[in-house]
């Protein structure tokens, strides 16, 4: 079984003041190529402390952290930068989109940050506009879109740069039901191609897209359940 991410008693502290605040404490998880994954717990719980982690937004305050084989618990700001560009996909909940951009141009930016387009490069990302259903909304802006298509947008530039690990912080967290089936059967599709997807959730029916629900309660794992 080839991993595509491990922790191993993973832990990071928050300083508050005289206060440290224990986000995640001792967490360990083997993630195998191709997981599905629901991360869930109360606010507060780590939920969002684990995914910055797991995005090289943040370092662990101890405990080692794996990707692709890589150690990356203790890689500077521009290694980290580097593995976020070529490795990672982001889905947000608030979209994240530049509304300056049209969505073509929201949907190339992570190869930008990458270090440049090719013309194949340029295809892929008409190809995904596609994909999500968006092939004739090239040239418009967010503000011309409804939230679900700037959600489509988003889950195609999670795609831009062929990552195999994709995180989804709340992606369905300000979209109506039918529109929230629409970007579950795209993510469900990322994965049947192969991807590893970890979603962080409140709700159990986007939970029960993914085939492994870990919950967390006070920084710890509660259970971690394979369905």
């Amino acid at each position: 079984m080839r991993l595509a991410a491990k922790l191993e008693n993973l832990s990071k502290d928050y300083v508050l003041g005289a206060e440290t605040v224990h986000a995640l404490c001792d967490v360990s998880i083997d993630i195998p190529e191709g997981d599905y994954i629901a991360i869930m717990g109360p606010s507060g719980s780590g939920k969002s402390t684990l995914l910055n982690l797991l995005g090289c937004l943040d370092r662990p305050t101890s405990g080692r952290f794996f990707l692709g084989g890589d150690d990356v618990s203790k890689m500077d700001d521009r290694q980290l930068s580097n593995i976020r560009a070529s490795r990672l996909g982001f889905v947000f909940q608030s979209y994240n989109l530049v509304p300056q951009l049209t969505v073509m141009e929201n949907i190339e930016l992570p190869l930008y940050y990458r270090g440049g387009m090719t013309r194949e490069d340029r295809d892929r990302c008409r190809e995904l506009a596609e994909m999500v259903g968006l092939g004739d909304r090239l040239r418009h802006r967010p503000a011309e879109l409804s939230g679900g298509q700037q959600q489509r947008v988003a889950v195609a530039r999670s795609l831009a740069n062929d990552p195999q690990f994709i995180l989804a912080d709340e992606p369905t967290g300000n979209l109506d039901s039918v529109t929230t089936e629409e970007i579950l059967a795209l993510l469900d599709r990322m994965n049947d191609e192969g991807r590893t997807i970890i979603l962080v959730t409140h709700e159990a029916e986007v939970a029960a897209h993914t085939r492994r629900v870990i919950r967390f309660k006070d920084g710890r794992i509660q259970s971690d359940v394979i369905s």
